[in-house]
């Protein structure tokens, strides 16, 4: 009965490891870097189901299965939308990454829900021949790490009414550089004036210093933006004044002086 329940739990397992299964690249393929690479995936019976989904940004990236040791190379697709099906073609610079160890790569897909936030789920590994690239030390050592060929697991932030709280007005009171959770709350846009009234442009903040990065930045943890709604509304009406008739004797003195 136990190993009968073992195999049962065995064979369930593949199913349960994303909402979205990827079907291409296949675990441990050996593809060649340097050009185009085809990606499809389907629906692997968990929820959220595609159906539920609407956009998606495809990347690709490389290294181990925990936070730090993975890092994003390259985008793939950064607006890709479900209702186009479930392929995607790309392409990969040779300079992105190395050519070893093997299975170091795997693809990220971030999907936004249409009840709203965000599902997460990576491929299975596989490797790149023909890279000129080189990894950072901790993307090399979490590769090396790694056994098997699965990636990091799926990350599940869409709203299903019980563990999501829509946003407060306290949120986006935090300037936006500040914020250091899963999800950031922008401004609400502005409106434009009615008229300009400017005679020369003046910086709307104050400069500050910039520090350029000398290393490999850590991965962002943010995996979506709320931008505040807006509240701005018109309202328009018919101008019945512009529809009424012309009085005779204007029309006739419209017409006299045209006439001239």
């Amino acid at each position: 009965m136990q190993l009968r329940l073992l195999a049962l739990l065995a064979a369930i397992t593949p199913f349960a490891i994303a909402d979205i299964e990827f079907t291409t690249p296949t675990a441990g393929a050996k593809l060649t870097g340097g050009g185009s690479i085809n990606i499809a995936w389907k629906d692997s019976g968990n929820a959220p189901s595609i159906s539920d989904l609407m956009t998606y940004q495809l990347f690709l990236c490389a290294g181990g299965n925990d936070d730090g040791t993975f890092i994003q190379l390259t985008s793939i697709t950064q607006s890709g939308t479900f209702a186009n099906g479930n392929k995607a073609v790309g392409t990969i610079s040779a300079g992105v990454g190395a050519s070893t160890p093997s299975n170091a790569y795997f693809l990220k897909i971030i999907s936004v829900a249409k009840e709203g936030g965000t599902v997460t789920n990576y491929s299975p590994r596989f490797s790149l021949a023909g890279m000129t690239g080189t990894f950072p030390a901790n993307v090399l050592a979490g590769a090396q790490a790694v056994t098997g060929t699965d990636g990091p697991p799926t990350v599940n932030q869409v709203n299903n009414g019980n563990n999501a709280a829509p946003a407060a007005a306290s949120d986006y009171a935090v300037p936006y550089t500040m914020q250091t959770g899963l999800t950031k709350y922008a401004p609400m846009q502005p409106v434009p004036p009615s008229k300009i009234t400017k005679k020369s442009p003046t910086p709307q903040y104050p400069t500050s210093a910039v520090s350029l990065a000398s290393t490999f930045l850590p991965t962002p943890k943010q995996v979506t933006t709320m931008t505040m709604s807006q509240t701005f509304s018109v309202s328009s009406m018919e101008n019945t004044a512009a529809a009424a008739p012309m009085p005779s004797d204007d029309m006739a003195k419209f017409l006299a002086r045209w006439k001239d």
